[in-house]
């Protein structure tokens, strides 16, 4: 774990760098996924990166607040296909070891910052934020139906929760974007922003947390979750049956997700245009 500038700075380029970046000042520890050459999807060091990282930070008694973005141009596009059509047994683990979360439950409130495209395992690990903030540039896909897998990060649980059944079976069956301004009218997220004025608003935001008192906010997260689970836990048990039961009645073979990757990415490219 680092020490940057000011919270309220932008996290500085760091291409070609460590997978996921830890840092933190004024109270505030910042996660940036940071693989920008592949719009930060996701692999086995990412993986393990963001929940090491949030672990620390939730540990660290000078953390207040958690903010989770990625390096421009993308939060993160979900898993890294390629690595999907590969084999790899890091990356298909997310997809074949049922319900789980991407990152530790924490009793530090934690702000999703998102700042571009959350796509799939991206789109989850926003969904697992306490509440999001996003960039004018921020769109919002689950294309677990494109790529012939289920959810196992609690994306309908969460989805549902966020927008309402109707709005995320559309979103879910149709594999189609949300933008940042549906996002905001459909209460997916809580604002959004000038892509510029993304961090300086949610650090704003975090220092307003962070100067209250901290038993309070921890009390207060931990009262929301409370209800939060109990709302939500035979939704998260659901998914993680109905996950069980696609990998039972349908063999996922790494290959075929590698033979749809472009069609993907073309259909992806082809909304965003």
């Amino acid at each position: 774990m680092s020490d940057s500038g000011g919270a309220g700075d932008q996290p500085e380029d760091t291409t070609g760098s460590d997978p996921v970046l830890v840092t933190v000042a004024d109270g505030v520890g910042t996660i940036t996924l940071n693989r920008p050459e592949v719009r930060n999807a996701i692999n086995g060091a990412v993986r393990r990166g963001l929940r090491d990282g949030v672990r620390a930070l939730d540990e660290d008694p000078t953390v207040a607040v958690i903010v989770i973005t990625g390096t421009d141009p993308a939060f993160c596009a979900g898993l890294d296909l390629r690595e999907v059509g590969r084999g790899s047994p890091d990356v298909i683990g997310s997809q074949t070891s049922g319900s789980s979360q991407p990152f530790p439950e924490t009793s530090t409130p934690v702000i999703g910052a998102v700042n571009g495209p959350a796509i799939t395992g991206g789109f989850e690990i926003a969904l697992n934020c306490h509440f999001l903030i996003a960039s004018e540039r921020a769109v919002f896909a689950d294309t677990h139906a494109r790529v012939g897998v289920m959810p196992g990060w609690g994306l309908t649980p969460l989805l549902v929760d966020a927008v309402g059944v109707r709005r995320a079976r559309e979103i879910s069956l149709t594999g189609n974007f949300v933008t940042a301004a549906e996002a905001e009218a459909w209460g997916l997220v809580n604002r959004v922003v000038p892509h510029e004025e993304l961090l300086p608003t949610v650090y704003r935001i975090a220092g307003d947390i962070a100067g209250n008192d901290q038993v309070s906010v921890r009390r207060m997260l931990a009262t929301y979750g409370a209800q939060e689970d109990a709302r939500l836990a035979d939704a998260w048990r659901l998914e993680g049956e109905g996950s069980a039961a696609f990998r039972a009645e349908v063999r996922f073979e790494p290959s075929e997700v590698e033979a749809r990757r472009q069609a993907i990415v073309e259909r992806g490219r082809s909304q965003l245009d």
